[in-house]
């Protein structure tokens, strides 16, 4: 066993309210790691002296410090591949950024620590120091550029494919548990039923088929497929974006339209994604009856939409900063029904906003985030 695999973080399962119709609770399960369309993704590079953590040397007992930061030439590897989804004209676009209070996705290069990220919005309840993807070998030799590609996917909300239940895949189990365990992953059997042999909900899936052919389907070598029979000797993805994988994150991320001239400020072609202002995007991390502030300063003066998305109801109200004191712009937060609230407000670049979120209760994983687009 020589390949390397994909390690995600083990989240606790979402949990929803009772009596909810089968199509709204397939929606929530489907869409809730997804990002809102128009989304910009700022990634940062961990690169302080300070980044890095103390990991276990596999089979000594022993335990060692490794940084973060990774060599030019490994990042340039990263960019290259987010400028490949890019470059597919999907409507979620993304940005680098020296600041990490700046970035939704943060990355370390920590050997040993193998390669993974969060899948979709999970990134945006990690802590500013930590990291939300790293990537644990070296990028630049051959083949391993897929791995950068993997784990942005991951980061755009994709999941493995072959955990998919369409796949059909019937497992030797003994065999995976035992081919994991030894080098080079060294995983026991939680982490290899989790990232392996666990089956996806139908609704979490990245199509309505499966696709071999996935940047997001591990390799497999011979005697681990039992069936689909041609298979036996193994899973061979060619490590490149596949039309399916094109399809799936273009139907969720379509292109930007392009705005008519005689549309005025904040206005233009309805199907068109607006774009985020980027400041910090960040869970509210508050109970029922919690309030959080945010300070927003738009990039340009024109029409914005200002709310929160997520498993929560909330309500939002604006301020404009004037001589250091806030002055009501607009919302209303009079104790009343609580909702999603969604408002459309004018700001205007070189001004100061506070965006004032309340929230009233939270359900599902209580995930909820303020944005300004």
């Amino acid at each position: 066993m020589t390949q390397r695999y994909c390690s995600l973080p083990q989240q606790p399962a979402p949990s929803f309210a009772p009596g909810l119709a089968a199509e709204r609770l397939s929606a929530l399960v489907g869409g809730r790691r997804m990002w809102v369309n128009g989304t910009v993704l700022h990634y940062h590079f961990l690169d302080a002296e300070t980044d890095g953590s103390v990991i276990p040397v596999p089979g000594t007992g022993e335990t060692r410090w490794v940084p973060w930061a990774g060599a030019k030439e490994q990042c340039d590897v990263v960019r290259e591949c987010f400028r490949e989804w890019q470059d597919l004209g999907i409507g979620v676009t993304f940005a680098e950024v020296a600041d990490r209070r700046e970035a939704e996705l943060r990355i370390g290069f920590q050997c040993g620590d193998g390669s993974w990220s969060q899948v979709g919005r999970d990134a945006l309840a990690v802590g500013l120091n930590e990291r939300t993807m790293n990537l644990g070998w070296d990028l630049t030799r051959p083949g391993q550029r897929a791995t950068a590609l993997h784990e942005i996917g991951h980061a755009l909300g994709m999941q493995h494919e072959h955990q998919s239940p369409l796949a059909g895949i019937h497992w030797d189990d003994e065999a995976v548990y035992a081919d994991l365990a030894g080098p080079p992953n060294f995983w026991n059997r939680d982490r290899t039923f989790f990232n392996i042999l666990r089956k996806l909900d139908p609704s979490e899936v990245n199509g309505s088929v499966w696709d071999p052919q996935s940047v997001m389907e591990f390799p497999f070598e011979a005697g681990l497929v039992l069936e689909p029979e041609q298979y036996h000797g193994g899973l061979h993805p060619p490590g490149t974006l596949s039309p399916a994988d094109k399809e799936f994150v273009l139907r969720w991320y379509p292109p930007a339209g392009p705005p008519s001239a005689a549309d005025g400020p904040g206005q233009g072609d309805p199907h068109r994604p607006a774009t985020l202002v980027p400041f910090r995007s960040a869970p509210l991390g508050l109970g029922p009856g919690g309030q959080a502030d945010f300070a927003v300063e738009p990039p340009e003066s024109r029409d914005y939409s200002v709310g929160t998305f997520g498993d929560a109801d909330s309500v939002v109200v604006v301020f404009e900063e004037r001589d250091g004191e806030p002055r009501y712009l607009a919302g209303r937060d009079d104790g009343g029904t609580p909702h999603n609230a969604v408002l459309r407000v004018r700001l205007v670049k070189g001004r100061r906003y506070v965006v004032r979120v309340r929230l009233y209760s939270a359900w599902g994983t209580g995930e909820t985030a303020v944005m300004c687009w």
